[in-house]
């Protein structure tokens, strides 16, 4: 796209370049943690406060577009603003430097997985777990008090998490979803009123939106067909992670019961290996999503490498495809308030899907005893109260599962 057409597509704001892009966010890849929202704040005091590559307002509309759609809602808003930078090739480094760090890293810690079998390495492992069940409830503790606010949403979120603890598949999950956004549209439309100001503009053209639209809903309906017609586990393991991607709402904690229904109830992984890894995952800096990666590893440790990256193409590939769909039709989109109400019903019901993954698999599998549920309970406290690191808190709940297991 030349550059004029794209000057043009972002108003004001200077074009740059690539590489200025790619260093910005790889030094956000390395030090970033504390999840999506924390991702937030860095990138507003990144590029707003201190770079002025946008300003408060556009920087809103960009927040708001992605936490609206399917997929990892800070990744997305890192990619549009390396997008509105430097177009698609500056959207991909900034993608690429954000992620590949904590991607790396996850990769190792599936290497060593099956290595950890003394008792020590199972102490560590059962740590890791028991973090699972700190994030989580510390998750679910904060989506509640700002997506169920009222007596209307958390009905919904009850409804929701009530579907997937009776439902004995993946369609309960699809199915709550659904039935979330259905009774949003009949619940919610009193506080979906009222549209923000502004408008966000990309160098995108509809044309290049329609064909990626067309790419997500072809790889959502397409690969499944594929994957019966031809026994390949690697397409059975990017199927399951594409659909997982595709069908997130909410952030990096909401895809746990998606990529558990994908990975553990086939046999490719295991359920402690699962938790173990989704500990870790707290521990890096950059998006959760990048589990995926350590999911792939440990499915294929034959190809560790191959599996690591399905796993990371097939949990973004569909979060920035609905993204590059969406942004040039954003500013009229979020003017109708049915589509406002159906998304504030849809984010009820993943915190009612999220919870029921608290119990089952978190809590189910990890807290066996009094000494656990004591130890997720510092962990918790440690987050919501002491506002600790979460690599503080995994440090110390990973070290306290191997003293349990020690003593």
């Amino acid at each position: 796209m030349a550059t004029g057409n794209a000057e043009a597509g972002i108003g004001h704001y200077r074009q740059g370049s690539v590489g200025e892009v790619f260093l910005a966010f790889l030094k956000l890849g390395l030090t970033s943690f504390g999840g999506p929202i924390a991702h937030l704040g860095y990138f507003r005091e990144a590029f707003v406060v201190r770079r002025r590559w946008l300003d408060e307002h556009a920087y809103a509309d960009v927040v708001g577009l992605c936490q609206f759609l399917p997929g990892p809602a800070s990744s997305q808003v890192g990619f549009t603003i390396g997008l509105m930078r430097a177009g698609f090739p500056g959207a991909l480094a900034a993608w690429a430097a954000f992620t590949l760090p904590s991607a790396i890293l996850l990769v190792l810690v599936a290497r060593g997985v099956h290595a950890l079998d003394s008792a020590a390495g199972a102490g560590l492992l059962h740590g890791l777990k028991l973090v699972a069940v700190a994030i989580v409830a510390q998750a679910i503790w904060g989506m509640g008090r700002s997506l169920c606010p009222d007596r209307q949403r958390a009905s919904i979120a009850v409804g929701a998490a009530l579907i997937v603890l009776y439902s004995s598949s993946s369609l309960g999950q699809i199915g709550a979803i659904v039935l979330g956004g259905l009774l949003g549209l009949w619940l919610c439309r009193s506080s979906a009123a009222g549209a923000s100001d502004g408008g966000l503009r990309v160098p995108l053209s509809p044309r290049i939106a329609m064909a990626a639209s067309v790419t997500f809903f072809a790889l959502l309906l397409g690969v499944p067909v594929l994957r019966a017609l031809a026994a390949s586990q690697e397409l059975a393991l990017f199927d399951s992670i594409y659909r997982s991607g595709a069908l997130v709402f909410g952030g990096g904690h909401v895809v746990l019961p998606l990529l558990r229904e994908g990975f553990v109830a086939p046999g490719w992984v295991t359920d402690d290996a699962f938790l173990a890894g989704y500990g870790a995952a707290q521990a890096v800096p950059g998006p959760l999503f990048t589990f995926a990666a350590y999911l792939g590893a440990v499915a294929q440790p034959s190809n560790f490498l191959g599996g690591a990256a399905l796993g990371l193409l097939g949990i973004f590939l569909p979060g920035m495809l609905i993204l590059i769909g969406t942004l040039p039709f954003w500013d009229t989109l979020r003017q109708r308030v049915s589509a406002r109400a159906a998304m504030a019903g849809i984010n009820a019901a993943v915190v009612g899907i999220l919870a029921a993954a608290f119990y089952d698999p978190v809590w189910t599998s990890a807290v066996k005893a009094p000494a656990d549920f004591g130890l997720a309970l510092v962990g918790f406290v440690l987050l919501t109260m002491w506002r600790a690191p979460p690599l503080v808190v995994v440090m110390i709940t990973a070290l306290g599962g191997v003293a349990l297991a020690l003593r």
